[in-house]
């Protein structure tokens, strides 16, 4: 049978878990088989800017740090575990790729 591979990517990794949750509970309330949630390496964005035109030295410097949280889940293709997955509520920090596989 085919497996969905769903990849979960955010800035915010308590919602993230929380999304990861509710499709770990759809799988073991209709007994598909599941693999993950796997953790994927967290994506870290640095931008240095100048604090002022005017100074000189380290201290004149701010860097600004974005953090992209990655986890993967591979599921067995049920039709109703994907349906149900589709109409979980998702935050607009997270965003959600679902592709089938195998």
């Amino acid at each position: 049978m085919q497996k969905a591979r769903i990849k979960l990517t955010s800035t915010d990794a308590d919602k993230l878990k929380q999304v990861c949750d509710e499709i770990v509970d759809i799988s073991k309330k209709l007994g598909t088989t599941m693999v993950g949630p796997v953790p994927l390496p967290t994506k870290k964005l640095r931008v240095t800017t100048r604090r002022t035109p005017n100074g000189s030295g380290r201290e004149s410097y701010d860097t600004w740090e974005l953090r992209l949280h990655k986890k993967m889940i591979d599921i067995q293709a049920d039709p109703k575990a994907l349906h149900l997955i589709m109409k979980t509520p998702v935050p607009k920090e997270v965003t959600i790729e679902m592709e089938l596989i195998g």
